[in-house]
């Protein structure tokens, strides 16, 4: 018994069948799998194999995408921001525009919830099936001014070019100069309607040029960004602020 099942898991670890060769001893312990027909215990433990293997990629994807924490819909406070519809952002969750490379910008003050909503559609579009990526507006700028001379972060922009989905937060909170907003306009340039992105943004359109430092490129930008867009804007209370824990109670 021992050799056979020795021999049995070798040809499973030799067809790549990893979660099979390593749960078998508990696969053939199970009585009702003597009840199944061939062909049903086939599917079966193909099955099997095939969920682990999903699992496997999905585990993937997410240490891919960087997320800096969890964040579902349903953990975000709607009450507490009665200005965004509950029902649009759970349309959105359907994922259909990400098939049609649309963009999504969430813009308002800090604090009002706009990274937690963008990384629940991340964590879903990961959910199913899609690469995604997420990065602060600074490490962008970083990964696009060092990608010559680092292999990691040349590694880094091209899971960017290559996403389904790139979320790009707090764009605005830091200027930058006109070098970084050129090579920023080239990412989008060759993300637009290749890629979905979504923005989180505390500045409005008309306070973009201040930051991005020219209003050529910050046009080009908005023009292509804006193009196929859902526009969100949150001017809700900071929720950090609401919810502050004192030193002192």
């Amino acid at each position: 018994m021992n050799q056979k099942l020795n021999e049995v898991k070798a040809l499973m670890k030799e067809l790549n069948l990893t979660a099979l060769a390593s749960g078998v001893e508990e696969l053939i312990g199970q009585p009702t799998l003597n009840a199944m027909s061939p062909l049903d215990f086939i599917g079966y433990i193909l099955g099997i194999e095939t969920q682990a293997r999903q699992e496997k990629s999905k585990a993937k994807r997410l240490k891919q995408a960087g997320f800096p924490y969890e964040a579902t819909v349903e953990k975000f406070d709607f009450g507490f921001q009665p200005g965004i519809s509950k029902k649009h952002i759970l349309q959105l969750m359907d994922m259909c525009w990400l098939e049609q490379a649309y963009n999504i910008m969430f813009l308002g003050p800090p604090g009002v919830g706009k990274t937690h909503l963008a990384i629940s559609l991340g964590m879903k579009a990961v959910a199913c099936g899609y690469h995604v990526v997420f990065v602060t507006m600074d490490e962008l700028m970083k990964l696009l001014k060092t990608e010559m001379i680092s292999a990691s972060r040349k590694r880094r922009l091209n899971q960017i070019q290559s996403a389904n989905l790139v979320i790009i937060d707090e764009v605005g909170f830091l200027p930058i100069s006109r070098q970084e907003a050129n090579l920023f306009f080239q990412l989008i340039a060759k993300l637009y309607q290749q890629t979905s992105i979504i923005i989180t943004s505390n500045k409005g359109f008309d306070e973009w040029g201040e930051f991005l430092g020219d209003t050529v490129i910050t046009t080009a930008i908005l023009d292509r960004l804006i193009h196929r867009c859902e526009m969100i804007n949150i001017n809700g209370p900071s929720y950090r602020l609401e919810r502050r824990e004192k030193i002192f109670k």
